[in-house]
């Protein structure tokens, strides 16, 4: 399947009554500061807390009869896990996810309210591949990969699809960046919509595998990388998302820890919004300067599912004037 940007506008369909058309919110403040116009495409108000849910219900919406019946199978730190759950409650179909035992446990407990299976595996000692491959000799389950499938990909294409409905035209687009499925997904509409548009994947710096692999052109890999951005942990691209974002990425760009930090604070303090550390790459990315930003620019605000401890780590790291 060579994915387009038709493949995107018939998973919006899809999703048509079942996915949140989230909001897209701005702030003069943030305008002023980096001397540009920014679009939220606010995903943390998405069922599940996260764009996952949007991939999530377009694969598991086209699977076979026979598909459904074998249940589904899926791999995930937490956002992915929970909209596969919630997916399978509403289209009654079992599910079973395999997370690391680091996962934070507000995604856990999100995932077993929505009546999946959780099986914990340890990202120091196993790769979550093994336990999957494991799991799926045993069980002959339908797997939904978190990222490397073209329905996943379709599907968070749709939240781009949203964002330039809203606003129009779109100079730059920044999106983060964990296995490369919602990065390929927008760089698509996005060029779909706008060919000119600036499209650029933002990562943590700890976890840079993509924009390595992105610049080498050849595939690197960060095994569990400690970023605080839980969301982007994965170790590399796939083997759909890396050929997708060559051809459709502008640019990948890096943000340190305490940027990421930073962006929670900004959005927190300023935005009265609550986003996860992996939300935050792209306001991250302009307020540390790591990119300059020019005309009307659009970020992925990917998820809001971040637990207190987390929240309040960031929150008193570094004493905030607001």
């Amino acid at each position: 399947m060579t994915m387009t940007y038709q493949h995107i506008e018939a998973a919006r369909q899809r999703l048509k009554g079942q996915a949140h058309v989230t909001p897209v919110m701005t702030s003069r403040t943030l305008n002023q500061l980096v001397g540009a116009d920014i679009f939220f495409k606010c995903e943390n108000y998405q069922r599940v807390g996260a764009f996952k849910f949007r991939g999530a219900f377009n694969a598991m919406s086209k699977l076979t009869d026979e598909q459904k019946a074998k249940g589904v199978l899926t791999l995930s730190s937490g956002n992915h896990a929970q909209a596969v759950a919630l997916v399978g409650r509403l289209l009654d179909i079992r599910t079973t996810v395999i997370m690391p035992d680091n996962a934070p446990a507000t995604k856990r407990s999100a995932t077993e309210a929505y009546g999946a299976r959780v099986i914990d595996y340890d990202p120091d000692t196993t790769s979550r591949e093994a336990v999957v491959d494991r799991f799926d000799r045993e069980g002959n389950y339908t797997l939904v990969h978190p990222f490397d499938h073209e329905d996943i990909i379709a599907g968070q294409g749709t939240a781009t699809l949203e964002l330039a409905e809203s606003i129009g035209h779109l100079d730059m687009l920044l999106v983060p960046c964990g296995g490369g499925g919602l990065l390929s997904g927008s760089a698509i509409a996005a060029k779909g919509l706008y060919p000119n548009c600036r499209v650029i994947g933002i990562e943590p710096e700890v976890a840079d595998d993509a924009t390595r692999s992105f610049h080498t052109k050849i595939l690197q890999t960060v095994p569990n990388p400690p970023t605080i951005a839980d969301g982007t942990r994965t170790p590399s691209l796939g083997n759909l998302t890396f050929p997708l974002i060559l051809k459709y990425v502008d640019d990948m760009r890096t943000v340190t820890e305490e940027a990421i930090m930073e962006a929670v604070r900004f959005l927190f303090y300023r935005m009265k919004m609550v986003v996860e550390p992996s939300g935050a790459l792209g306001l991250a990315a302009l307020l540390s300067g790591s990119v300059k930003p020019v005309g009307k620019v659009g970020i992925i605000i990917s998820g809001g599912n971040i637990d207190g401890p987390t929240m309040t780590l960031i929150l008193n790291s570094e004493p905030v004037d607001h």
